[in-house]
Parts: structure tokens; sequence; C-alpha cells
């Protein structure tokens, strides 16, 4: 039998040399339509589909940013993958006053991107368009309404009643795909600037006084796809219009400025983003309406999870074997988890929300490999009395990938100015928000509470987003709590919008006098205006309520660690408070901790 010649590729084995290495994926960006082949051996398909960006018109709200979605498509190697890349939705403008909205005067919609897998179709919906300004007897249908898609455009710029934002998440999906656009300011002042363009990541800012609205903020998907162009960050809603006033900031993820004065046009979303347009400014009411912008197209980014399986050469062996990558058997692959920290009580933030499941929000990484043996979880606990911050909760899992533990912060809770921060922020008495995300982790762990008011209090922040500002004597409404696939059952988190998902993380409502603000869904308890708080839900990171006038109060929600392993992986528990089940149909192994204790993975 002959022998391979020293120095051949295949490094001396007889074989064909495996082109794969050990655990490394692949990513495909595309910027265009077109096709992926994925390889042989390919196991898990990431995409992250996201849409083309709204256009905006001559004195018009922000385009509203392209739908972003981030998940798992099914596809089992070596077989195409079909994508569409949205286009940019069109900038209109500029004309000339008086006056000069007439019917047609608008943005145009942003494109659908999409990826077809196996016959399925996955897809993200363009971004909502901005209309311009359209005074009665101008003709022009929607009134200078801000236009539905996967952010809703801003509302047009002038006028009083009849200019909100469009609708975010047109698709439907859960998780949504974006958020709504903002509406103009209004003042039946005729000098008012338009609403902001929704983005990924947070609404549309309505208009306040001359200056536009900003647009609502992108998503930073960075750790799910390093080396992403952008920075990893997409799809932020385009700037409202201004009434001869400065230009509106452009938002994180590509969205365009607003222009200020009629002789600033709006910018355009950036290319590959998915951001909205800019609307373009006012000068005077009989004066310029300068052009508003287009959005930016969209982007389609493929990420193949390949452990293709063959006759590995010598080389790539003793290097494995150095690294200490070598697949001899011991290895776990795709061990996912969710880590909830603890609601903070009192207005309390939501805990923080870090997974790394398919289909829920970007996780960290990807599935965490760990070799056999023990690892220590810790729910964090939600203390009584306060208010009161929650507690971190951890999965300390030091692994082949370098990382040393997940940890999701404790939610903050209510504070006078200003809330505490936390894994989601605190409601506030006064004007200012309690930042969530802290520590910052991409992407986010939590947003920040709501802001008060003399007569009332912030809700706090939830994983899905903001607390809700308090609205005179009235409490604002806690944020809204995250879905996780990892495990639908009745036993962990609560109900929510889709029965798809269980849901965690809710924010407590805030109180005043005239009312209490509702708690987020995912174990956030109402605001009461007297007699005690609402409890965050136990083992969902909620937090709890507050109450405007004296009582006790009730702790946030105690957090909670879910793992999930392959069929063929031994997941243990140690307390009899915890358990382990068999996830069907898959057969994937399912550990749930609601108090500290050990897995073991055998």
């Amino acid at each position: 039998m002959p022998r391979n010649k020293v120095g051949s590729s295949n490094g001396g084995v007889i074989g064909k040399t495996n082109k794969s290495s050990f655990g490394k994926n692949t990513q495909t960006v595309k910027t265009s339509s077109g096709s992926v082949t994925t390889q042989p051996g390919t196991r898990v398909v990431k995409a992250l589909i996201v849409a083309g960006g709204g256009g905006s018109a001559g004195g018009g709200g922000g385009g509203g940013a392209g739908g972003l979605r981030n998940i798992e498509i099914p596809n089992s190697g070596n077989s195409a993958l079909t994508i569409t890349v949205g286009a940019a939705g069109t900038g209109c403008g500029p004309r000339s006053g008086p006056y000069p909205g007439a019917a047609g005067d608008a943005g145009g919609q942003g494109g659908t991107s999409s990826v077809v897998s196996c016959g399925t179709t996955f897809s993200a919906t363009g971004g909502g368009a901005a209309q311009g300004v359209n005074f009665p007897g101008g003709g022009g249908a929607g009134c200078g309404v801000g236009e539905p898609g996967g952010s809703g455009g801003g509302g047009a710029n002038q006028g009083s009643n009849c200019r909100p934002g469009g609708t975010g998440n047109a698709g439907g999906f859960d998780p949504p795909e974006g958020n709504n656009g903002g509406r103009n300011n209004p003042s039946p002042s005729p000098t008012s600037g338009a609403g902001g363009g929704g983005g990924s990541g947070g609404v549309g800012s309505n208009a306040s006084g001359n200056p536009g609205g900003a647009g609502g903020p992108g998503t930073d998907v960075s750790g799910c796809f390093p080396g992403a162009p952008n920075s990893g960050v997409y799809a932020g809603g385009g700037g409202g219009a201004g009434f001869c006033g400065s230009n509106t900031p452009s938002a994180p993820g590509g969205g365009g400025a607003g222009g200020g004065g009629g002789s600033n046009a709006g910018a355009a979303g950036t290319t590959n983003t998915g951001g909205g347009g800019g609307g373009g400014g006012l000068q005077g009411p009989t004066g310029t309406y300068a052009a508003g912008a287009a959005g930016g197209s969209g982007i389609v980014i493929v990420k193949e999870l390949n452990k293709a399986s063959g006759v590995w050469s010598m080389q790539s062996q003793f290097s494995a074997r150095n690294q200490g990558t070598w697949p001899d058997g011991s290895t776990v692959v795709n061990v996912n988890y969710l880590v909830i920290g603890a609601g903070g009580a009192a207005a309390g933030g939501g805990g923080g929300f870090r997974t790394s499941y398919p289909g829920d929000i970007c996780g960290q990484g990807s599935a965490l490999e760990l070799t056999p043996g023990p690892y220590a979880i810790v729910i964090g606990a939600a203390p009584s009395g306060g208010p009161a911050q929650g507690n971190d909760s951890s999965f300390n899992a030091p692994g082949t990938d370098g990382v040393d533990a997940i940890t999701s912060a404790g939610g903050g809770a209510y504070g006078n100015p200003a809330g505490t921060a936390g894994g989601s922020g605190g409601g506030s008495r006064y004007s200012s928000n309690a930042a969530g995300n802290t520590p910052p982790v991409s992407p986010p762990q939590g947003n920040p509470g709501g802001q008060g008011h003399p007569s009332g209090v912030g809700g706090g922040g939830g994983a899905g987003g903001p607390g809700g500002n308090s609205s005179g004597s009235t409490g604002g409404a806690g944020g809204n709590g995250r879905g996780s696939a990892i495990y639908v059952h009745p036993s962990v988190g609560t109900p929510g919008p889709s029965g798809s998902y269980r849901y965690f993380s809710g924010g407590g409502g805030g109180a005043g006098p005239g009312g209490g603000g509702a708690g987020g869904y995912g174990g956030g308890g109402a605001g009461i205006p007297s007699g005690g708080t609402v409890a965050g839900t136990a083992n969902t990171g909620g937090g709890s309520g507050t109450s405007w006038f004296s009582g006790p109060i009730e702790p946030g929600g105690s957090g909670i660690v879910i793992i999930r392993s392959p069929s063929d992986v031994t997941l243990s528990v140690g307390s009899g408070c915890n358990s382990t089940a068999t996830d069907s149909p898959t057969g994937d192994k399912i550990a749930i901790f609601k108090v500290s204790d050990t897995l073991t993975i055998s």
C-alpha cells in the first residue's frame, strides 16, 4: 500500500483532509441578493435578517428602520439558501411654499429582506415611510401620519392632532422586529417638529417644540456576529424634520439625521444597515421644504456552526491537541443557557436577561462548549424591604470558549430623584432615567427605568422595553419583559404575547395618587396608589410595583437559570428545589435552577 509523501497536503493521513476546523464557524455577509450554499456538516444556521429602511419627505418624520430578526433556520448542510436583501425606501422632495404638501408627498417603504431555506421563507419587513407636511386642503392622504413597517415612520411636522407615528413590528413577530415611530409636537403652534422613526432597539422620539424627534436606536448584534460591518449595529430610525431648528442627531444603527431648516435636507440612512432616512427641514410657514432622504438598504448575515466529521490531518490533530480543542469525546457542545437576575423592589427594574438559545434575543455568543464536571449556579435573591436592588444570578462555566461566567445583574429600584441602575433601571420620582444594562454587556441585558413627576413615579424598566413615564398623578407602567423558548413550560416564567415563549424580567409599575401603572409581562408587579406594593413573581426576575402612600414594600421576583443540552448528555442537580426535564420532541435535556446549586454534566 503506497504511503503519502512527507509534506503532502493531508499531513500523512490517508484520506481527505477535513477543511472545517474544530468548533469554528463560517460567517457570510450578503449586501445584495443572491445565494449561499451551506457547508457539508453544518448543524446550525443562524441568520441576521435586516430589511431596507423607510424613506422620508420634506417636512416629514424620520423613516422607520427596517425590521431586524436574529433567528435560527433549519438547514442540514450542503444545500442552498436563497437570499433577498431589501432595497432602501426612496426620499421625496424638495418642494417650494406656501404649504406645498400634496397627495403623494411621502417617502418610499423599505424593501423586505428574506432567507429561503428548505422551501420555507424567513423574512423581515421593510421600514415604514414618513409622509411630508400636508395641511388641510393640501389633498394628501393620511394627514402626515407615519406609515407602518418593520419599524414605524415618524409623524410629519406642523399641525396638532393628526400626525402620529406609524406602528412597528408589522410582521407580527415575537420577539418584535421593530418599534413604533414618534409623533409630531402636539402643540397648536404651526412651528412644530416631526417625530423620529422607530428603530429595532427602541421607539422613535416624539418631537418637542421646533426640533424633530430622534430616531429610535438600532440593535447591537456584534456579540452574535463578530466582525459584522457597521460595528454590528443595525436598524436605527431616521430623525424627524425640524422647523427652523438644528438637525436631529443620527440614530445608532444607521438611521439618518433629520434636517433642521428649509435648506437642510434630511440625511440618508447608512447603506446596508436598514436605517431610516431623515426628514427634510422647513423654513417658515410659506418657505421651502427641503428634500427628505432615502433609507439605508438591508443586509443579511448567515452564520454556520460547522462540526463536520471526517479524517483529520496529522498537522490539524497536532495543533488541536496543543490547543486543547481535540474532539476526544469529552467535549459537550451546544450547552445553551438562560440566566435571569432578581428583580428590584419598589418600581423595580427587571433582572438582567441573558441567553444563548437560538430564537431568543441575540445571545452573548454561541452555545457554550463544556467538558463533563460540576459547575456553580448562583440564583439572585430579591430582598424584601427597601426600595432595594435585586441580586445577581450567574452560571459559572469556564469552558473551551474562554467564558468564565455568565452573570445577569439584579434589577434597580425606586429612587428620589432618580432610581438606581441595574439589569434594568428602577423607576424615578423626578425627571431622571435610571440606567439599564448596568454593568454593560452586548447585546443589552435590560432597559432604563421610566421618568417620574412631582406627583407620580415612573415604572421600572424591563428586558423588553423601558419603564413608562408617569403621567400627571398616575404612575408609569413597568417595561415589558422578554420571551425565551429554551423551555416552554408553565413551571417557568409567565405567559406573554406568544405561546411559543415564556417571559421573564418585567418591570414593576410606578404609582401616584391618581393611580398605578401596570406591571410589565414577565413577572412585574403593578403599582397601586396605597396599601402596600405588589410583589414581582418568584423566579422570573420581575420587579415589584410601588405605592404612592406608605405601606409595606414587597420583594421583586427572584432569579432563575435554565440550562439546555443535547439528548446524549446527562444533567444533574443537587437540590430538591431544582429539577431536570426532557424536552419533547427533541429529547434535549433541561436543568431548571430556582435556588443556588451545582450543575453536573456527564
